[in-house]
C-alpha cells in the first residue's frame, strides 16, 4: 500500500522566554560605517529562549537544553558563562546545552571589549543579567515539559539573496545583493504538538543575515526576526524560536538600511512563507495512505490519514547525539597581533584628523578601518594556539530528523551539499552556536578576491570543503546501519 511519512519526533519538551533588552544608552555600534556609538531607543524587544528537550520512552539519554538568543556575537567567555549558569542550576551538563544567536545586528556589539567606549560601561551590568537570567529560564522551561509530538515540515522563502556582488564600474566585490547569483531558499519548520493536538511551540530554521538593518539604525532591534516571530505566534498562540542558518553569503533581498519597517516587513515576508509550511503538516502520529480508486465520472485516487503502527510511533523516539571536532587549518597569511596593532593606530590618528577637518565621509572610512581592527584583536586572542582550529560539532538524531549544531558564520554550499547528499531526511542546521570563532567559513572557490567573509577569514582555503566531508562521513556512520525506512515527505508547501 502506498503511504507518505511526514518526519516526526517523539520526545518531552517545554519552551520558556524573557526579555532581554538591553537599557538605551548602552554601546551598540555594530557597523563600521555608524556615527552614533550609543542606542537611541528600541525599536522591537530581544528575546532570549530556552527549548528544553528529553527522551520518551522506551529513548534513553540526556536531557538536551537549546537557547535562541537575539545576539549578533558574544565573547567566547560570556558564552560559556551563560551555559554555565544553565548548567548550575539544572545540573545539565554543559556539552548538553546549545546556545544559539539569531545574528541580529540590530543588537550592537554588546562585548565587554567595548567597556571603554561611550556607554561601555553599561555592558558588563547587562550580560551579568542575561547569565543570572537563563539558569532560572531553563529551570521554568524545564517545569513545563510535557509529551509532544515534533512535525517536520519543509517550505521556501526568498526573503535571502546571496550577497557577494562584483562592482564591475570599480572592479570590487562588495557585500550587497547578488541577483546573478543562486540563493537557497530553504526554509525548515517545526511544529511542537502536545498529546491534545495543541501547539506547544514553533521552530523556524532558515539561513539569512538578519541585516535590515546597518550603520543608519541607532535603535535596540532583533531585526526581521521580531516581527517573523510575532507574525507567526498571533497565527499559532504559541512561542516561535528562531534558528539560524547557514548564511555567511546571504542576507535580506533588501537590506542594510536604517528604515524599521523594511525590517517589519523581510520578518513579515519570512513568516508568511512558515505559516504556508506549518498548515501543510498533518495530524500528528499519523501517516498518509492511498486507499484504492473511487469511481466518480473520473476514477479518483483517494488518500486519507491513518494512525501509525506503534512500530512506528516507538522508532520516533529514537534518541541519539554524537559530538565530534574537525581540525581546520589557520592560513598561512593569518594577521598577528602586532600587525593588527599597527594598523590600528594609523587608523586612529586618520579618523582624528577627519574629525578635525569634518569631512564625514573620510572620517567613517576611517572609523571603519578601527573597527575592523577591533574585532580582529578579538578575534586573534580567542583563537586556540597552534596551526589548526579545533571546530566542534554536535549531531542529534531525533526521532525521523537530524539536527546539526556548529559554531561559525558558514556559507550556504554547507547545508546545500548536506541536504543532497542525505535527502528523506529533514535536516536542521544551526551555525553560531556556543561560538563565533573561528568566524567565516568561505568555499575555497571565494579565496584571492577580496571579498570581506574572505578578508577576515581565520582559516585556510579547503577548510570548508574539508568540514562538509568530515560531517558527512559522520552522517553516514551514523545513518548507514538504518538505511532502510519508509517514504519521507519533506517538502510541506511546493
Amino acid at each position: 500500500m502506498e503511504r507518505i511519512n511526514t518526519p516526526q519526533t517523539r520526545c518531552r519538551a517545554g519552551v520558556a522566554r524573557r526579555d532581554i533588552t538591553p537599557p538605551v544608552g548602552m554601546y551598540h555600534r555594530m557597523w563600521g560605517a555608524a556615527l552614533h556609538d550609543c542606542s537611541t531607543g528600541v525599536h522591537r524587544p530581544l528575546e532570549a529562549a530556552v527549548l528544553w528537550l528529553e527522551p520518551l520512552g522506551p529513548a534513553s539519554g540526556n536531557p538536551r537544553v537549546i537557547v535562541s538568543l537575539d545576539h549578533c556575537i558574544l565573547d567566547l567567555d560570556d558564552s560559556r558563562r551563560m551555559r554555565q549558569s544553565i548548567a548550575d542550576s539544572t545540573g545539565v551538563d554543559i556539552a548538553d546545552i546549545e546556545l544559539t544567536l539569531t545574528h541580529t545586528h540590530g543588537a550592537g556589539r554588546i562585548t565587554r571589549t567595548r567597556a571603554n567606549f561611550p556607554g561601555g560601561t553599561l555592558i558588563g551590568p547587562y550580560l551579568d543579567d542575561v547569565i543570572a537570567k537563563l539558569g532560572p529560564l531553563a529551570v521554568e522551561a524545564r517545569a513545563r515539559t510535557v509529551p509532544v509530538t515534533m512535525l517536520h515540515g519543509q517550505g521556501h522563502s526568498t526573503l535571502a539573496a546571496e550577497r557577494d556582488y562584483h562592482d564591475a564600474q570599480r572592479d570590487i566585490v562588495v557585500c550587497g545583493r547578488n541577483p546573478r547569483a543562486a540563493a537557497d531558499t530553504t526554509l525548515l519548520v517545526v511544529k511542537i504538538v502536545d498529546d491534545q493536538a495543541r501547539t506547544v511551540a514553533t521552530l523556524v530554521n532558515y539561513a539569512c543575515h538578519p541585516t535590515t538593518l546597518a550603520w543608519q539604525n541607532t535603535l535596540i532591534s532583533p531585526d526581521y526576526v521580531g516581527a517573523l516571530r510575532e507574525t507567526v505566534e498571533t497565527h499559532t498562540q504559541a512561542p516561535c524560536l528562531f534558528l539560524q542558518g547557514a548564511s555567511a553569503d546571504l542576507g535580506p533581498c533588501e537590506g542594510f538600511v536604517g528604515d524599521t519597517e523594511v525590517a517589519d516587513r523581510n520578518g513579515r515576508q519570512l513568516a508568511y512563507s512558515v505559516l504556508a509550511a506549518l498548515e501543510a503538516l498533518p495530524p500528528a502520529g499519523t501517516e498518509y495512505v492511498y486507499i484504492g480508486p473511487v469511481v466518480s465520472g473520473a476514477i479518483i485516487g483517494a488518500w486519507e490519514h491513518r494512525p501509525l503502527s506503534e512500530q512506528a510511533r516507538d522508532q520516533q523516539t529514537r534518541w541519539q547525539w554524537h559530538a565530534f571536532t574537525v581540525d581546520l587549518p589557520y592560513r598561512h597569511d593569518l594577521a598577528d597581533r602586532h600587525q593588527t596593532e599597527t594598523e590600528r593606530t594609523f587608523w586612529l590618528a586618520e579618523e582624528e584628523q577627519a574629525r578635525q577637518a569634518g569631512n564625514l565621509a573620510r572620517l567613517r572610512d576611517c572609523r571603519a578601518q578601527v573597527e575592523q581592527r577591533e574585532r580582529q584583536l578579538v578575534r586573534l586572542q580567542e583563537l586556540p594556539a597552534g596551526k589548526v582550529c579545533p571546530v566542534s560539532i554536535r549531531i542529534g538524531w531525533l526521532g525521523d530528523a537530524l539536527w546539526l549544531f556548529l559554531p561559525g558564520e558558514i556559507y550556504q554550499v554547507l547545508q546545500t551539499t548536506l541536504r543532497a547528499r542525505f535527502p528523506g531526511y529533514p535536516l536542521l542546521i544551526t551555525t553560531l552556536s556556543n561560538d563565533w570563532s573561528p568566524g567565516y567559513i568561505p568555499p575555497a572557490s571565494k579565496y584571492g578576491y577580496g571579498i570581506y567573509q574572505e578578508i577576515i577569514a581565520a582559516t585556510a582555503p579547503g577548510s570548508l570543503e574539508l568540514l562538509i566531508e568530515a560531517i558527512s562521513r559522520e552522517l553516514h556512520s551514523l545513518l548507514a546501519p538504518h538505511e532502510t525506512r519508509p517514504q519521507t515527505h519533506l517538502s510541506a508547501n511546493g
